[in-house]
């Protein structure tokens, strides 16, 4: 099944056999790199480490995070990357963007441990080591440290592996790895007796094993090649691709920033508190791993469900999106309410498996302090879940603002404010009821976003599907034409068609992408009209409106391959950079000119005409940035340069004298 099949396969086949083919390989790979960071701490817990040992794991935990963020931005970045140079056919930049990614990974590596080792004391003291823990922390952060730039290779190159097509061997490489881990470490903590040292020994054994399974997969690659050429930074090209990754970014360095203002928390109201500083380090060290767990399991099923929900909601298959919806938070639930129940009923098995206390002086604080963080920390688990999901689910429908709204209110809006606020009154019981506190308000944010949302879902006919055809034409120049809004670079390419008897491609264009894709002729059509004033490059990042822009850059080539034409818009002077016989031309007016032109043809008022040119600018600018790197309106990109405000039919005929010239 080629590419274009599998997209009119996600907007027909069966909504449930969907799912399960697309997020259980996804599930499974967050499950396994789970297990990363759950191994190590449950043979701490049952060695003569106890306690202090979890502790110590607790709080080395957010600086592995801090690593992971750098390395699925580049990683992620360089995937989604990919996947659009796959759609454009574009082999060159694949290659230039990942080689950067993986020298870019590797220096950000050697960066983090020059920063983190001589600091490492006042580091992990700040994540909440205390002087009972601070040495196994040290022991086992220095081997974890030294392994930066391998683990951190391993996550990039692995999300380049799964969009290259082989999400099988991603799978292979994170799982050997993980069980490398779980056999080596009863074999170091209680054969060899290493302690924290053998705990991360190994670690970075697995860590290692994973990455060279990894490497293997990079001399066989099968959409893109890597030469040496490929390892030299072209932050030209790579920029693209980081910008596809910084959601990915954001989203891990807040689980950082909770992390850190929580263990600091702990350990300020822990001190003065019967349970001391390491018990609360420690459990919550515990509960983050278990939680872990519990929303790799929902985040897998909605990652998964991604390029579905985003194919449907460009295709406006509402009625498909708002099943999906259904369906996916019907898992979602399901899991947070089995999670509950566990967490409320059992929560000393839990804490059990991670071991018994027996280095510190009160062991029934340590169960007690347990039973009380899962039954009341995690007491709306089901909420946490659900808030997750509708985030990402807003990412897929091509929503930043509303994704970046639901992530936030709960994590940043409401938890960190509550977690200090709280203790205050009640003692670090306090710390405790923070949790379900944000989670709570966020649920009823994140409800009213998705209930507005669903409302604005029209059950209209799809257009996307309206038949539009290439129109004949002899081998010839190609003429391109960027404007400002309200130059009226539309209608002189219209004249310049007519003058010059070539065809003239501007709403035809999204009427082929639609043929093309599957998607909707208008949703390809308002992708620059509808791009939100603030976040227009995480919009514009989004799955659903990069198959738009893929669908799209497809046609322009096909369109060009046809014959002579003007093409009108879409950046089609960067989509066809390669091609000879391309005269580049950028319309624009002094700002009287086109409010006036804006007035007449629209019926604004001059206020409304002032505002829609700046924000209609501002879009173009934006999606010209996102998918070439360089600056829209910068003279350089263009032969000729045209002020129309001289006059339509007088721009019109320029242009034509400048062809008929270079035609000669």
């Amino acid at each position: 099944m080629n590419k274009e099949q599998n997209s009119q396969f996600l907007g027909t086949e069966k909504i449930s056999k969907l799912m399960v083919k697309f997020s259980v390989p996804c599930v499974m790979s967050l499950l396994v790199s789970a297990l990363y960071n759950i191994v190590d701490q449950i043979f701490v817990g049952n060695s003569e480490l106890s306690t202090l040992g979890n502790a110590a794991t607790g709080v080395v935990f957010p600086i592995f995070i801090i690593a992971q963020a750098f390395a699925w931005c580049f990683g992620d970045g360089c995937a989604a990357y990919l996947n659009i140079c796959q759609g454009k056919r574009d082999t060159q930049n694949a290659h230039k963007s990942i080689g950067t990614g993986i020298t870019v990974t590797f220096i950000c590596g050697i960066v983090l441990m020059a920063i983190f080792y001589p600091l490492k004391t006042q580091i992990l003291t700040l994540f909440g080591a205390s002087e009972n823990s601070i040495g196994y922390a040290v022991e086992y952060f220095n081997l974890i440290l030294a392994f930066f730039p391998i683990f951190m290779l391993s996550n990039m190159m692995n999300a380049v592996i799964r969009a290259d097509g082989t999400p099988a061997w991603s799978m292979a490489s994170m799982l050997a790895g993980a069980l490398t881990n779980i056999v080596l470490d009863p074999v170091f903590i209680f054969g060899t007796k290493w302690g924290m040292l053998g705990a991360a020994l190994a670690t970075v054994i697995g860590q290692t094993v994973s990455f060279v399974i990894t490497l293997i997969y990079f001399f066989r690659t099968k959409t893109f090649k890597l030469k040496l050429k490929s390892f030299l930074p072209d932050f030209k090209v790579f920029s693209g691709a980081l910008q596809l990754g910084v959601s990915s970014f954001i989203t891990q360095m807040t689980i950082v920033i909770i992390s850190l203002v929580c263990n600091i928390l702990l350990a300020k109201y822990g001190a003065v508190s019967q349970y001391g500083v390491d018990i609360p380090i420690a459990i919550i060290g515990i509960e983050s791993k278990v939680f872990t767990v519990v929303i790799n399991l929902v985040v897998g099923i909605v990652l998964g469900c991604q390029p579905i929900i985003s194919y449907n909601m460009g295709a406006k298959r509402y009625d498909r999106v708002k099943e999906l919806y259904r369906k996916i938070l019907l898992c979602t639930v399901v899991i947070g309410l089995a999670s509950t129940l566990l967490f409320e009923l059992a929560p000393r098995t839990v804490v059990g498996i991670f071991g018994t206390p027996t280095n510190i002086p009160n062991p029934d604080d340590y169960w007690k302090f347990g039973e009380l963080t899962f039954r009341i920390f995690l007491c709306l688990v089901t909420f946490t879940c659900t808030i997750k999901m509708t985030s990402i689910f807003f990412q897929a429908v091509g929503k930043p603002i509303r994704a970046v709204i639901a992530s936030m209110i709960r994590d940043i809006i409401c938890f960190i404010p509550l977690i200090i606020t709280l203790p205050i009154f009640f003692g670090i019981e306090g710390i405790l009821f923070a949790a379900p506190s944000a989670d709570l308000i966020a649920m009823i944010v994140a409800a009213a976003l998705t209930v507005t949302f669903m409302k604005t879902l029209k059950s209209d006919v799809p257009s996307g599907n309206n038949e539009s055809v290439l129109k004949p034409s002899s081998k010839g120049v190609i003429i391109t034409i960027a404007r400002e809004h309200g130059s009226s670079g539309k209608q002189i390419g219209k004249l310049i068609s007519e003058k010059l008897g070539i065809p003239f491609y501007y709403k035809e264009m999204t009427a082929l992408a639609a043929q093309e894709s599957g998607l909707d002729k208008e949703f390809i059509s308002d992708i620059n009209s509808n791009a939100p004033t603030i976040l227009q490059s995480l919009y514009l990042s989004t799955d659903v409106i990069q198959q738009a822009i893929v669908a799209q850059d497809k046609v322009i080539r096909k369109i060009a391959d046809s014959g002579s034409c003007v093409i009108v818009g879409r950046a089609a002077d960067y989509v066809l950079r390669d091609y000879e016989d391309v005269i580049r031309v950028f319309i624009y007016a002094d700002e009287e000119f086109k409010i006036s032109r804006v007035m007449e043809i629209y019926g604004d008022s001059k206020e409304q005409a002032l505002k829609n040119l700046h924000r209609s600018d501002e879009a173009r600018a934006s999606y010209y940035k996102n998918i070439s790197a360089q600056n829209w309106g910068d003279r350089h990109n263009y032969e000729l340069m045209i002020d129309s405000s001289v006059g339509l039919d007088e721009s019109a005929e320029i242009i034509c004298s400048y062809v008929r010239g270079k035609t000669r």
